[in-house]
């Protein structure tokens, strides 16, 4: 059965067709050929009681900008978990949540089903966050107009670690931030060449060219490390 991904929007332009442009070529457009994952848009606004079939209004206290309503987002989330059988993890994309890391899409990519609640203007009331407890999840330290492209952002990332999805399951095994060695360090990916062996006067590193897969591979391991000690020291222990 695909693993099927709601997302809640009040721009479901940016999801048709169903998969939008965005994720339908390459790795994510493979998954849904696959069948195995399936994205379904909703309208946040088919489920306003507003006349007008408003989401949002003025923040209480003041201030700049639209706030969306607890009703809407609360029928919305209602009936469309309603619309299958298997409980949905939801999800709210708001630059306040957890980071989105390849340790947390990896835990995504377990889930029979995922909800996704994109935000926009100033927000979602607070109160319906609190009685909904979604995950709250963010993809960078910047503003974006709305949750839809980091909606989009984290399917891309689930997608390609579904089963049957890469030609080679080993390709998520040696990406950047996927645990490597014996200690599973969330590492870097380490340089790639391919032909020519010697283009403008640089070569390949011999040891590529040497056929010992053993060497390949320790040369590859300390590659990610120094790599990553040089951009990404963060991601290492103190002790590394």
């Amino acid at each position: 059965m695909p693993l099927r991904i709601d997302v809640l929007t009040t721009f479901t332009e940016m999801f048709t067709p169903v998969p939008p442009a965005a994720l339908a070529v390459s790795i994510p457009g493979r998954a849904v050929a696959a069948g195995a994952v399936e994205i379904i848009a909703t309208d946040i606004r088919a489920y306003s009681q507003n006349k007008h079939k408003k989401t949002d209004d003025r923040p209480f206290g003041g201030g700049p900008g639209m706030v969306m309503m607890c009703q809407p987002v609360w029928d919305a989330v209602a009936a469309v978990e309603a619309m299958d059988p298997r409980p949905a993890r939801r999800v709210l994309l708001t630059p306040q949540g957890r980071p989105l890391t390849q340790a947390l899409v990896e835990e995504l990519s377990h889930e029979a089903r995922l909800l996704l609640i994109a935000g926009h203007y100033e927000g979602i009331d607070e109160r319906v966050i609190e009685r909904l407890a979604p995950l709250e999840i963010s993809i960078g330290d910047y503003i974006l107009s709305g949750g839809e492209l980091a909606a989009m952002v984290l399917i891309d990332a689930v997608a390609r670690l579904l089963p049957g999805v890469l030609g080679d399951q080993d390709s998520n095994a040696q990406d950047s931030f996927s645990p490597a060695g014996e200690r599973g360090e969330r590492l870097l990916d380490c340089p790639h060449f391919t032909k020519p062996r010697e283009w403008m006067g640089a070569v390949v590193p011999e040891v590529l060219l040497s056929g010992d897969h053993g060497r390949v591979a320790e040369w590859r391991l300390e590659e990610r490390r120094r790599r990553t000690r040089e951009r990404r020291p963060d991601l290492l222990p103190p002790s590394a």
